[in-house]
Formats: C-alpha cells, sequence, structure tokens
C-alpha cells in the first residue's frame, strides 16, 4: 500500500485530502504542521508528502529542508500544495527540492494523478 504524509493546517482541506487518498488506496498520515510531520516521519517513510507552506510553528520551507537533510528522508517525493502561486514562490520551492508544486484551490482529480504520475516516475 502507497503511503502519503498530509500536511497542511486547514482542516477542509485535510478531510478532502484524507479522504480522496484512502479512496484511492493509500495509507494516510496527517500532520496539522512541520513539526508534527516530523514526528510521524520518525517512524515513517512515505512513498510522497504532500505539504502546504504557510502552517504554525515549522512552515512549509522549513520541514523541506530537514527532509532533505535526512538520510531516510532525502529521496522521499514532496509536493508543495499551497496558495503560495507567484513565480517567485514556485520557483523557491521547486530550488529547495520540492519535486512537483501545485496550487490551491486544486482539483482533486488533478491530485491524485500527479501523485499517481510522481511516485511512478
Amino acid at each position: 500500500m502507497k503511503k502519503i504524509v498530509i500536511v497542511d493546517d486547514e482542516p477542509n482541506i485535510v478531510m478532502t485530502l484524507e479522504y480522496t487518498f484512502k479512496k484511492h488506496n493509500f495509507e494516510v498520515y496527517i500532520a496539522r504542521d512541520g513539526s508534527e510531520a516530523l514526528d510521524i516521519l520518525e517512524n515513517v517513510v512515505p512513498d510522497v508528502i504532500m505539504l502546504d507552506i504557510m502552517m504554525p510553528k515549522v512552515d512549509g520551507y522549513q520541514t523541506l529542508r530537514l527532509i532533505k537533510e535526512s538520510d531516510e528522508l532525502k529521496n522521499t517525493k514532496v509536493v508543495f500544495l499551497t496558495a503560495k502561486n507567484k513565480a517567485s514562490d514556485i520557483e523557491k520551492g521547486l530550488k529547495l527540492g520540492a519535486d512537483k508544486y501545485l496550487t490551491k484551490p486544486f482539483s482533486v482529480k488533478k491530485i491524485v494523478s500527479e501523485i499517481n504520475e510522481l511516485i511512478a516516475s
């Protein structure tokens, strides 16, 4: 079973993504911010991590840096899913090592397709 960690502080987005990915046979882990995500990642090596950028405590950029510094996690696929949609934001996210940069609002169908494509690559 494919594993995904969804890191977002917006409950409606989390509920939608959790439901969707469970329906597509993913094992889903939920974190409300970067520090919760890092706690989960101490015990789980997922196929993909979906990260918001603007979150309390530890933001998505800091979380991505820490993921990429980890020997166990550095090759894990990371997707930013965020409302930050300026070209400079996208460039920064990809430069830091994100494999994909998707923006909110989003199409659930497109997200599932993008994630499956990324895992398959």
